[in-house]
């Protein structure tokens, strides 16, 4: 079934559902690259900074499109123990993938940013956003870099996400924001009427022109 045309009406869907975030100064992170052109539209919506939360899947060995967790910035890792357990990976291996992909992380964050520094989250509201939800890897392991960071609020949106997903996030965060769940899926852009791949150079192009939404939260040294 398609809920969405493309990721920009489901951005401004979601925008409709958070808008009660406005009076807190919320910031707006998207996960690169499909989340970031939601997190867009909801940043617009909202007036409020936009940024990134660089976060990535660890493929199993061999079957790489089989995901046993996903790490973040600041080397935030989550792990799916039941998928470790069952396609048999070592802790040798586990690591293995997790060092490899670690400097990949690090340096899409740096590339989008332009070198820059990311936004200040402490004692902020957080607005964590994806284009879905399948297994729910590479969120918690965006919650866990943003958790590092102290926000006063955090919520998650998406779109769509699974069922389990909304569950096992629920308890981890303030809100969990979803327009249409389903039991379980492998490919959000089965949601999707239009779903094109998102290039690097589209996710700084987004970031760009944020900049002209709201100015960006002070860091601390500021």
């Amino acid at each position: 079934m398609l809920y969405f045309r493309n990721r920009e009406q489901a951005g401004r869907q979601l925008s409709l559902d958070l808008v009660r975030y406005s009076a807190d100064n919320p910031v707006v992170l998207g996960i690169p690259r499909g989340g970031v052109p939601v997190a867009f539209e909801i940043a617009r919506a909202l007036n409020a900074p936009l940024d990134v939360l660089v976060s990535q899947k660890l493929g199993v060995p061999g079957q790489e499109e089989f995901t046993f967790g996903a790490i973040a910035e600041g080397n935030s890792r989550f792990i799916i123990s039941d998928v470790i357990y069952a396609a048999r990976v070592s802790i040798g291996e586990t690591e293995l993938v997790t060092r490899t992909t670690a400097p990949q992380v690090e340096n899409r964050a740096r590339l989008y940013r332009e070198g820059g520094p990311a936004l200040h989250l402490q004692n902020q509201t957080v607005i964590l956003v994806d284009d879905g939800i399948a297994t729910g890897a590479s969120m918690r392991a965006a919650l866990l870099a943003v958790r590092k960071m102290n926000p006063r609020r955090l919520v998650v949106a998406a779109p769509v996400a699974t069922r389990s997903a909304c569950e096992e996030l629920g308890p981890l965060v303030d809100r969990v924001v979803v327009l249409h769940s389903a039991d379980t899926f492998y490919r959000v852009g089965k949601f999707y009427e239009k779903f094109p791949p998102m290039s690097d150079g589209e996710v700084r192009s987004l970031l760009k022109i944020s900049e002209h939404f709201v100015a960006r939260p002070a860091s601390p040294a500021a």
